[in-house]
């Protein structure tokens, strides 16, 4: 596998630090530069992530040497960001949602497709050892004809992080835009094609005056075969005192993942078929995002795909995007 790849930062977020630039180092690779729209916001995160250097200018952030780009700055500047970057001749890994507009999503595929450039959606989950097994189990054939899936994804969001997640005048803020958008990074490889999908969302939060802070939802999918399977979600940024999961029934039996919808990869899968309840092995050692940088490092040398693609992007946001819109108006809404 390829090593030793040169990144810049744009965006000085929580995530960058907590999680990213360890797995960029433990992957082999290096962080030369950051950009912030604030140069003295660059320059004290730079220091106190080690990084040789910050920057407010983006185009000489785009002018280093440096092969690759991770965004992680608001949604709103995730589509003009990345095109920046692959007009620059540099590989993109950007957060989730890849965009907020379907078209916007789709120029940066095209737009990356067309450079030979490598393009992944920073989904965390689908890059995720409990994942993998539950759909190996799945292709396999151990729980028969799928039927259903429930996903638990309601957590309390850290103060620290709420800001414009749950502003209503930010740009692709929300519960749906930041949580539901991963669930269909995890159900969409599992379950087939999204057909349709209604809605419910609330402000539940008292500390939160501004974007819904939790929502439920219904997705049809049309399985390979042409079969119905019906996913249902509930993700919130206002539960305590819980553990998220996903659970996927089936004609010959059930899989269960608890811990599922994590950061990190500390789960259980169990398997329940009419012989018993298996637990099913599943290597949790390896951290979730250096996986992703392993992939996106690998893709970047001709061997593989990233964890989540752009077009594995895509999929997830107009999930999201319909969700969107079936909680605002009511409705259910069709994805055709």
């Amino acid at each position: 596998m390829s090593r030793g790849l040169r990144w810049g930062l744009i965006g000085t977020s929580d995530i960058a630090q907590t999680r990213v630039i360890g797995a960029i180092r433990a992957c082999g690779g290096a962080v030369e530069i950051v950009h912030s729209s604030s140069a003295d916001r660059a320059a004290t995160y730079a220091h106190a992530n080690g990084i040789p250097a910050g920057t407010s200018d983006l185009p000489a952030l785009l002018a280093a040497e440096i092969d690759a780009v991770y965004i992680s700055t608001t949604n709103d500047l995730h589509h003009p960001q990345s095109m920046a970057a692959l007009a620059a001749g540099k590989h993109v890994l950007c957060e989730k949602p890849l965009a907020i507009t379907i078209r916007d999503a789709r120029e940066m595929i095209e737009t990356a497709a067309e450079r030979g450039l490598v393009l992944a959606a920073n989904h965390h989950l689908p890059g995720s050892p409990l994942h993998a097994a539950a759909r190996d189990l799945v292709r396999s054939g151990r729980i028969g004809t799928v039927l259903s899936a429930r996903v638990h994804h309601a957590v309390l969001l850290p103060e620290r992080l709420r800001g414009w997640r749950v502003e209503s005048a930010a740009p692709g803020s929300g519960v749906i835009a930041d949580i539901t958008c991963h669930d269909a990074s995890v159900l969409n490889p599992l379950l087939g094609r999204p057909r349709r999908v209604a809605a419910l969302s609330a402000h539940q939060g008292q500390w939160n005056a501004g974007a819904e802070d939790a929502v439920m939802t219904v997705i049809e999918y049309e399985g390979s075969a042409g079969e119905r399977i019906l996913a249902q979600t509930h993700d919130a940024f206002t539960v305590e005192f819980d553990r998220t999961s996903l659970t996927i029934h089936g004609t010959l039996g059930s899989i269960h993942i608890s811990d599922a919808m994590t950061q990190d990869t500390h789960g259980t899968v169990t398997l329940t078929t009419a012989t018993g309840v298996e637990l099913i092995p599943v290597d949790t050692s390896r951290d979730l995002y250096e996986i992703i940088i392993d992939a996106f490092t690998a893709a970047i040398a001709g061997h593989g795909q990233p964890t989540a693609s752009g077009e594995d992007g895509l999929a997830a946001l107009r999930v999201a995007l319909a969700a969107q819109e079936s909680a605002r108006t009511g409705r259910m809404v069709g994805m055709d």
